[in-house]
């Protein structure tokens, strides 16, 4: 056998293996006990990929202390379509969708596999709209600079789940309801922004240089953080959905809604019986927060 034909036997043994794995973890999808969580996780500069800080800590013990999941869904910041899509691809590649950081962290690969099945699931699940199965993406900086950290032998199936920029806040919400019964299928479901979040207004302390874990904050990115939190832990949803009638701060807070869209599909995951936890809240480079939520 020539080496060409060789190599190409053998990648297609490898990937009808891989495959046969993953349509054995879609068939485990059996309903559990207990509800997984569904976490909200302020996900800040891709730096964090590889730097150690108190937020970086605060993931890897979120990692060690929930049930492990059979598979992570996540809805990122970083991936905005017209329509709504999820990956369905075996090995989603990393995407470092950021310019203007180290070597080191381009060279930085989360090496996750997918979950087509999965994929296949989710979409039948959502009956409110046609979600398209996506062979193009992958998993940008919102879901792998989190996971990494999480869970850093990347061992656990990855899918993203797109937002429809061309929708408003409710449809996010409403949208995030039909994905309920993953949670008893021992799926974690992530949403990667951040709560406030105008790069445009990023201020450092003067001698701290650019360090965007500088917890430091503008009076009001903290305000608009008090108000969000009190609605979070009132479990007062509607009034985060209509956030753009929060104050007259809220358009420095939030100039644009693809950070603050992830909040709106946990939300809408959390079940009247979930405990709510508030986790790296802080405020960071003046108008950023790290600010996160645990529900269950």
């Amino acid at each position: 056998m020539k080496r060409r034909n060789f190599i190409n036997t053998m990648a297609a043994i490898t990937a009808v293996g891989t495959l046969t794995g993953l349509k054995k973890l879609s068939d485990e999808l059996d309903e559990q006990d207990e509800f997984m969580p569904v976490l909200f996780v302020g996900h800040g500069s891709p730096m964090n990929a590889i730097d150690d800080n108190e937020f970086t800590e605060r993931w890897l013990a979120m990692g060690k202390t929930i049930q492990q999941p059979k598979a992570v869904i996540c809805i990122s910041a970083h991936w905005l379509t017209k329509g709504t899509k999820i990956t369905a691809m075996t090995n989603p590649p990393t995407i470092h969708d950021f310019g203007g950081f180290p070597d080191e962290l381009f060279k930085t690969e989360y090496p996750a596999l997918g979950n087509p099945f999965l994929a296949k699931e989710t979409k039948e699940l959502i009956k409110s709209v046609n979600v398209e199965l996506d062979h193009d993406w992958g998993l940008d900086h919102g879901t792998w600079s989190v996971l990494k950290k999480m869970y850093p032998d990347a061992n656990i199936p990855v899918l993203q789940l797109s937002i429809d920029y061309y929708k408003p806040p409710q449809f996010h919400y409403e949208l995030a309801k039909e994905l309920s019964s993953l949670r008893k299928k021992g799926v974690l479901i992530i949403g990667s922004g951040n709560m406030v979040h105008n790069l445009g207004m990023i201020s450092f302390p003067k001698g701290q240089g650019a360090n965007f874990n500088s917890t430091y904050g503008f009076d009001w990115a903290i305000e608009i953080n008090e108000q969000m939190k009190k609605a979070i832990l009132d479990g007062n949803h509607q009034s985060l959905i209509d956030y753009e009638k929060f104050n007259k701060h809220i358009k420095l807070a939030v100039p644009s809604p693809d950070h603050y869209y992830p909040l709106l599909y946990t939300l809408g995951l959390q079940h009247k019986k979930d405990t709510v936890e508030l986790f790296n809240d802080k405020v960071i480079a003046g108008s950023l927060t790290m600010t996160s939520v645990k529900y269950g």
